[in-house]
């Protein structure tokens, strides 16, 4: 069982064929982890792909686009789509920067209103979606010209570098800790940032009276209504979390570069979205499940590794990111429907 849409009562057992469909992306990381090992690099008879430190930066660099999948799986539940969490994630890396760096801002208050920035930017396109009735792509496509030009006035047009220290013009130490390794040294704190959102959205997924009304306003908008699902608050509070959690990536990319640029995150929109499909995720609505965003993630994650390792040309490595979302998409064509 992945999520809340899994729980359907049958008195009929999954076939093979239907059980493949429904954990595809988990297949799919399986396949492509096992071809990382087959065609490594290998240095002194090790196997570069298996290192600890490589696997460390595999996940530390899907740390920021999981983050965002997990708040993008919420909106294509319910049948939207956010193209703008790239531009807030750039917006909230400036605001880390400029508070703490420009403003002398401490690392709390920093991080609660850039959170909230977050928060509210999302809940204001979910107004717009939900009770103007514009289309969310057209919302968000919108969103993404404001909350990139909002960080270039914020920024006045250029990156601010982050210095660490006690004195003027430098950001508190204890921001420098969300880009440090735990566990010996051994595990990002962005990835265990990562596992927690990922966590408590699958918890959040299967026990939750929201989450019912999510994957019904999904499934059949107009029939969700008529069953008294607050049609209106569930799509405000979804476009909510995908701010919320496109500022809390915003927050780990600032520190993990040391900058807030204006120009952060292009580009991550498209990522987080091919993580939610590759996971499964019908871009219909009404049906997914967040580990299948996690898993479609960190195949990404592996695959962009594995072609890097090889040094294989970046336009080749866009061609076979582009065949991988493709065959993801086509799979979901193929899904038996019960």
């Amino acid at each position: 069982m992945t999520d809340v849409q899994d729980k359907v009562v049958t008195t009929e057992k999954p076939s093979v064929v239907a059980t493949l469909f429904r954990f595809q992306s988990v297949f799919g990381l399986i396949a492509v982890f096992v071809a990382a090992i087959i065609f490594s690099p290998r240095k002194n008879g090790e196997i570069l792909f298996v290192s600890a430190d490589n696997l460390a930066n595999v996940v530390r660099a899907v740390s920021e686009i999981g983050i965002i999948a997990v708040g993008m799986t919420f909106v294509i539940l319910i049948g939207g789509i956010d193209l703008s969490v790239g531009a807030v994630l750039g917006l909230a890396a400036v605001g880390s920067a400029v508070l703490m760096v420009e403003n002398d801002w401490g690392f709390l208050p920093s991080v609660v209103l850039v959170l909230a920035i977050g928060l509210v930017f999302g809940a204001l396109q979910g107004v717009a979606t939900a009770m103007i009735g514009i289309q969310s792509f057209i919302v968000t496509l919108a969103g993404l010209q404001i909350a990139r030009g909002l960080a270039r006035i914020w920024s006045g047009g250029q990156g601010v570098a982050i210095a660490y220290g006690d004195g003027p013009k430098e950001a508190p130490t204890s921001f420098a800790l969300l880009g440090e390794r735990t566990f010996g040294g051994l595990v990002p704190i962005p990835v265990i940032i990562f596992a927690v959102v990922a966590i408590a959205a699958v918890v959040f997924l299967r026990v939750s009276a929201f989450s019912r009304h999510l994957y019904a306003v999904g499934g059949n908008e107009k029939a969700a209504r008529l069953s008294g699902v607050p049609v209106v608050r569930v799509k405000i509070a979804v476009f909510a979390i995908c701010g919320l959690l496109a500022s809390l990536a915003g927050i780990v990319h600032a520190v993990q570069l040391n900058q807030g640029s204006p120009n952060d995150g292009i580009g991550y929109e498209l990522d987080a979205i091919a993580a939610v499909v590759i996971g499964g995720t019908s871009l219909a609505g009404g049906r997914g499940s967040v580990a299948g965003t996690v898993a479609g993630a960190l195949l990404l994650g592996v695959l962009n590794n594995i072609l890097a390792l090889n040094n294989i040309d970046s336009n080749i490595q866009l061609l076979i990111k582009g065949l991988v979302i493709v065959a993801a998409a086509a799979l979901q064509r193929l899904r038996p429907t019960s």
